[in-house]
């Protein structure tokens, strides 16, 4: 199982759309352990350049704090899983929140 996280200084970024980096874990989904960790830079931000591209990268999770409604649509027609309303951490304390379901998701923190 891929997880990406959109990153800015080392922790998870408020707005999916103008992060720094996106970090993608590889996870083994049976032991719930996170195999490796890489970080990717992403093309320049336009509409439904970033679902495209991280599904391109065979991501099956993005955990994100906000995100417009036609980034989850377009996650949504490619199953990929969104959840926001994330709080800003650390990439892999969130993933590891997410895997041991213990993470706190609220309301999307996106208005667009």
């Amino acid at each position: 199982m891929k997880i990406a996280i959109p990153t800015a200084n080392g922790e998870l970024c408020m707005h999916f759309g103008h992060c720094e980096v996106f970090t993608i874990m590889d996870v083994n989904a049976e032991t719930k352990v996170i195999v490796s960790t890489t970080d990717k830079v992403p093309p320049p931000h336009e509409p439904g350049v970033l679902p495209k591209w991280l599904g391109e990268m065979g991501v099956d999770i993005v955990i994100a704090g906000g995100m417009g409604m036609r980034a989850q649509q377009l996650f949504a027609e490619n199953n990929v899983k969104v959840v926001v309303g994330v709080l800003n951490d650390k990439p892999e304390n969130v993933v590891k929140a997410y895997l041991a379901d213990t993470l706190t998701a609220g309301t999307n923190l996106c208005d667009h």
